[in-house]
């Protein structure tokens, strides 16, 4: 038996997250438990709540199961769950989404989805974060209008059921290790085991309102493009094809590191050191 988390940062309540639920309810061998926000937190990316408690309710799904709704981030959600908010259970693997828009990119350090899963990686948990691009295509994160999850819901269900196959059978995971999925709008024409590709942000600063000594602006521009690089989560979803990315904490960059080591740190503490002393 495989015990699954599901989780989102759409909201409990989105359709992303319940066609899932109910494709995931249909692999066999699996304890599904879902503990989602209780409204939408996208672009929350890794925000945790430390300085008040987290208020959590039981939602009834109307078809004789129930999933946990909280007010904290979805970070919040897959700690609740590890730390025992459903008794005897405690995840195998965290699964998140599926979002409402894609997560690709550069996109990914700001994803509430994405987020989740990586804090299964945290936590030592496997994560598998989805995300389905809208019937516009759109190849940021902005919410479209029409959305089909059927395709990312069984593809993601199939998924889960490789990871909970026979040994031999199984999808390769290695340890600290998610995948980030991106399904295009339509039928795919394929899938593709990818790298993050680059983002174009186009972002301005712009005035939109005054009030006496106060400001707001907006600081974000529409439309960002990206880099067309072969190989790329970008380039895949664009081309129509399922993007699959593995996405590791590891956020060393070891070739700096190296290059690092040959400068002396040190002699930067001497002269620090003997003005304090003077």
């Amino acid at each position: 038996m495989t015990r699954v988390l599901l989780t989102n940062d759409d909201g409990i309540e989105a359709d992303g997250l319940q066609a899932l639920r109910r494709a995931l309810m249909g692999v066999p061998e699996i304890e599904l438990v879902v503990v989602a926000p209780d409204g939408n937190r996208s672009a929350f990316a890794r925000m945790i709540t430390t300085r008040r408690p987290l208020w959590v309710q039981e939602v009834d799904f109307g078809d004789g199961t129930v999933g946990y709704a909280t007010d904290g981030t979805p970070v919040d959600c897959v700690r609740l769950a590890k730390l025992g908010l459903v008794e005897g259970f405690e995840p195998d693997v965290v699964v998140s989404g599926i979002n409402h828009g894609a997560n690709l990119g550069d996109d990914i350090t700001y994803s509430g989805t994405v987020a989740a899963a990586l804090e299964g990686i945290v936590l030592g948990i496997p994560g598998i974060a989805v995300s389905q691009q809208s019937a516009r295509r759109e190849m940021d994160f902005r919410l479209g209008e029409e959305f089909d999850f059927t395709v990312a819901a069984d593809f993601t269900a199939r998924i889960v059921e490789q990871l909970a196959g026979e040994a031999g059978g199984r999808i390769p995971m290695p340890d600290g290790t998610l995948l980030n999925v991106n399904v295009p709008a339509g039928h795919p024409v394929g899938v593709r085991v990818t790298r993050l590709g680059k983002r174009i942000y186009r972002d301005e600063l712009k005035l939109d309102a005054e009030e006496g000594r106060r400001r707001r602006y907006w600081i974000y521009g529409a439309d960002p493009g990206f880099h067309e690089e072969a190989g790329t989560d970008l380039a895949a979803v664009a081309a129509g094809r399922i993007a699959v990315t593995p996405l590791h904490f590891d956020l060393t960059d070891v070739a700096g590191l190296d290059r690092l080591e040959q400068y002396d740190l040190a002699r930067l503490v001497s002269p620090a050191a003997s003005e304090i002393d003077g």
